[in-house]
């Protein structure tokens, strides 16, 4: 996709090269002249004059406010920083529109990257989007569903309930009766995104150029998970398909109906527009007016968090953005969840992972808290294990002797993170995506002072999940699997070893080895070798004969199938067959 490509010369942009000019000059305005000089950007546009910023270089005024705070005891500089540069971000972003200010709402969910203060400052970002003329919006209602507004509804409220970095939300009214809520895509946004993603990949290059601290930051690899993110939020299809399926894992999960997820009328949605059912009620985001409802809510919200931690380890498809603007206590006191645009999923081998991971860090277990941490990790060179052990020991065990109802799951694991950081190792995406949704669930119960601790939860969940990794039905699958990726190697390694000798002998070289005095050893070692292969084998053939043996119990009677006696009698003839190679001297 070329929107994600990192290697953007100013010659494939020179066509939105007015776009550039405006991103470079709102930037330089806004206090970032600076770092625009050292890049030497501004050079490369022709014609260009960089307008001067009235504002404090920035170094300058981090040093006179910790000179002013010194002696306080508290690190000045590091939230100073912080707060100066995020708060110049934010308004170059609000000036300069949507992707911007999408970008800075992702920056705001960083808290491996960046301190509280500048967290803070992007966090200011959430409700600065602008909305759209409502003639416009009905433009491109009517342009997708292909008719007239009075054909399908009843009536719009022409003020919308929501505006996002990339859809406008109207409240609706269908004309059977029943209330919506349409999500129509802004005008020319995907247009929009991909000219200023590929600016912002050509910038971040420049910015990493020139600054180390920069590069350690990652820029450019945010950048690249940033485009990835969004051009799949800018198809509603993909967020229709999202809602279906967790509304699915969630039902199988939840008997007593706690949450609702609102219907979704699929002949109206389309690539730029959803039509959903409106979910009436109050946003857990809206503290003051939630709180009599608290006591209602807690035993559910406790037992749903509990649905959503089975959904992450047991499917792998999970809600990846659960915070309170997207949770509604209804009228009916079930707690709706809406905003499907992010969204998380894992495979078997990652769910494992994952339990491993969670697993040592409720036992305090660090190395292999380390070995598992960098068994998914991206990394540039193999770091020190046990620097990196006792770097996270030390970040874990202030909560050492804590019980794990008094944990902060958020805190820990965010610390656990800067950590890594710090080791120049990065969780991918999907596994901060992880993390993140758990500590901004963490964060919903703290916000409305319910009594529940996500850590407790993974503790229960996490004991629990290890039993059933390592059940036996587990292991004979595993097992099974194994086996068939044997026998598809052993089928393998002939033919590739065959066109080897081929191309070998094609080109006449020659290998001449001579082994004086080992000639036994090495036959001994061979024969061990090959003998321990077919250990193997016969023990997956015995694990598959118990494996179906335990399928045909009836009233506590065992009956032995003609499959298990096959599959035992195979073990017993690749024994004989194995055993031949130990006789051997």
């Amino acid at each position: 996709m070329d929107i994600i490509k990192t290697g953007i010369d100013l010659t494939k942009t020179i066509k939105n090269v007015s776009r550039l000019k405006e991103i470079v000059s709102v930037l330089a305005r806004n206090g970032f002249y600076e770092f625009i000089i050292k890049t030497g950007i501004h050079e490369k546009i022709p014609g260009f004059v960089l307008p001067s910023s009235t504002l404090k270089d920035i170094e300058s005024e981090i040093a006179e406010l910790d000179l002013e705070n010194s002696g306080t005891g508290r690190d000045w500089k590091k939230n100073s920083w912080g707060k100066i540069v995020g708060n110049r971000l934010k308004k170059a972003f609000e000036e300069l529109g949507p992707t911007f200010i999408k970008l800075g709402q992702i920056l705001s969910s960083r808290e491996d990257m960046f301190n509280s203060a500048f967290i803070e400052e992007m966090k200011k970002l959430l409700d600065q989007v602008k909305g759209i003329p409502f003639q416009e919006a009905k433009t491109e209602i009517e342009k997708s569903i292909g008719k007239k507004i009075e054909e399908v509804f009843k009536n719009i409220d022409q003020v919308p309930i929501g505006n996002a970095s990339i859809g406008i939300v109207y409240k609706a009214e269908l004309l059977n009766g029943e209330k919506v809520v349409i999500k129509i895509r802004r005008p020319n946004i995907e247009k929009i995104i991909k000219i200023d993603i590929s600016i912002l990949l050509f910038l971040a290059e420049k910015l990493e150029s020139a600054s180390g601290e920069i590069k350690h930051l990652g820029l450019s690899r945010i950048i690249d998970d940033f485009a990835n993110t969004i051009h799949n939020e800018l198809d509603f299809n993909l967020e229709c398909l999202n809602c279906e399926k967790l509304t699915a894992n969630i039902t199988r999960l939840d008997p007593e109906s706690i949450f609702h997820l609102p219907k979704m009328y699929k002949e109206y949605v389309k690539e730029n527009l959803i039509v959903m059912e409106y979910l009436d009620g109050i946003f857990f985001s809206r503290t003051q007016e939630i709180k009599p409802y608290i006591k209602i809510i807690e035993p559910k919200l406790l037992k749903g968090v509990k649905i959503f931690v089975s959904c992450l380890l047991d499917d792998g498809f999970f809600h990846a953005d659960l915070h309170g603007g997207n949770f509604l206590f209804l009228k009916n006191q079930q707690i709706g969840i809406i905003d499907f645009g992010l969204v998380g999923s894992m495979q078997k081998r990652g769910r494992i992972n994952l339990i491993s991971i969670l697993y040592a860090l409720v036992t305090y277990d660090y190395e292999n808290l380390a070995y598992e941490f960098l068994e998914v990790a991206e990394y540039g060179k193999i770091p020190d294990i046990d620097v990196l052990s006792i770097d996270i020991k030390r970040c874990v065990e202030p909560f050492v002797g804590l019980t794990v109802r008094q944990m902060n799951f958020t805190k820990i694991i965010g610390s656990v993170i800067k950590t890594l950081a710090k080791h120049e190792i990065y969780l991918p995406k999907d596994w901060f995506i992880v993390f993140r949704a758990l500590m901004v669930l963490d964060g919903v119960g703290r916000s409305l002072n319910i009594d529940y601790e996500i850590f407790a939860l993974l503790d229960e969940n996490v004991r629990e999940k290890i039993k059933k990794v390592l059940s036996f039905d587990e292991l004979s699958k595993d097992g099974i699997w194994g086996l068939k990726d044997l026998s598809s190697s052993l089928r393998m390694i002939p033919r590739q070893l065959k066109w080897f000798v081929k191309e070998f002998a094609k080109r006449n070289y020659a290998i001449d080895i001579r082994l004086k005095g080992h000639e036994k050893d090495l036959a001994k070692l061979s024969n061990a070798i090959i003998f321990a292969a077919y250990a193997f084998l016969v023990g997956i053939f015995i694990f598959a004969g118990i494996y179906v043996l335990e399928k045909e119990v009836t009233n506590g009677r065992v009956h032995i199938t003609t499959l298990t006696i096959i599959l035992w009698l195979a073990a017993l003839a690749i024994f004989l067959r194995g055993r031949s190679y130990i006789k051997k001297k």
